[in-house]
């Protein structure tokens, strides 16, 4: 079957969405839920929506930090996959058994950038030495102590030796959805977030990226795996499978995922 033109449609049309917190997801036959790092908002929905076209199986996401997701599952939260933004939780999960083993797929490595609205007067050029002007008074990025980006964007600062100097300025968010939202809310003056959550239709009208260099932090490898108390790993097994599918390579690759 030739999808591509249509997923390809339906991930550049799909708006971000942020799916905090909430009541324990619910289990059926034919539905699987994820808990899926925040980066993932702007192309999971449409891929979702494309696999239930396919198969009949409805996905639900939920979205939040990867380190969050590893605690709750640690103690029990009833999720089908968990794709995280650090491929450390999902080995982890696996080393305790509560994650199937040979089941953990590394799916994208992630990429951070330098994100300001268009209105902020802000030139960004000088990339990420442009953060120590004055001018710049709150710089947000995600929460380092659970949230893999935030590790990205700390590495990033402390590589051209602005960590020390730009400390104060920092606004941590939640996860990497949150951080882009300071700075969309203009709370914050400019973010450090994802690169996928810049390439959505919301993000390219209000705001403008520059890229931040991978050398300046460590790999950012994604991973999901499915989890031992899911009550559906034969229909988890057929959405890794169609994650793997080219289309859908080529989907994240479109949102700025780069193959791991």
């Amino acid at each position: 079957m030739i999808w591509s033109k249509t997923i390809r449609f339906a991930v550049r049309t799909a708006l971000v969405a942020c799916v905090l917190g909430g009541t324990s997801p619910r289990v059926s036959a034919q539905e699987l839920t994820i808990a899926a790092a925040s980066d993932l908002q702007t192309v999971v929905p449409a891929l979702a929506q494309q696999f239930k076209r396919q198969t009949g199986i409805t996905v639900k996401p939920v979205f939040g930090s990867s380190g969050n997701f590893f605690a709750q599952i640690q103690n029990g939260a009833p999720f089908d996959l968990f794709f995280s933004a650090d491929v450390d939780y999902p080995k982890q999960l696996e080393a305790a058994r509560l994650a199937e083993p040979g089941s953990l797929y590394e799916y994208a490595a992630g990429r951070i950038v330098l994100w300001t609205r268009k209105d902020s007067g802000i030139d960004l050029a000088r990339g990420i030495g442009a953060l120590a002007d004055p001018r710049i008074r709150k710089i947000a990025i995600a929460n380092p102590e659970h949230a893999p980006y935030g590790r990205a964007a700390v590495a990033a600062l402390q590589h051209d030796g602005l960590y020390a100097r730009v400390k104060t300025k920092l606004v941590l968010g939640e996860n990497i959805s949150q951080a882009a939202q300071f700075v969309q809310s203009g709370a914050a003056d400019v973010g450090i977030i994802a690169l996928s959550l810049t390439l959505g239709p919301d993000a390219r009208a209000i705001g403008v990226a520059h890229d931040i260099p991978a050398s300046f932090y460590p790999p950012i490898a994604q991973a999901a795996v499915i989890l031992s108390s899911s009550r559906n790993k034969d229909l988890a097994r057929r959405f890794l499978t169609f994650i793997k599918e080219p289309d859908v390579v080529r989907a994240l690759a479109d949102f700025g995922f780069m193959r791991p």
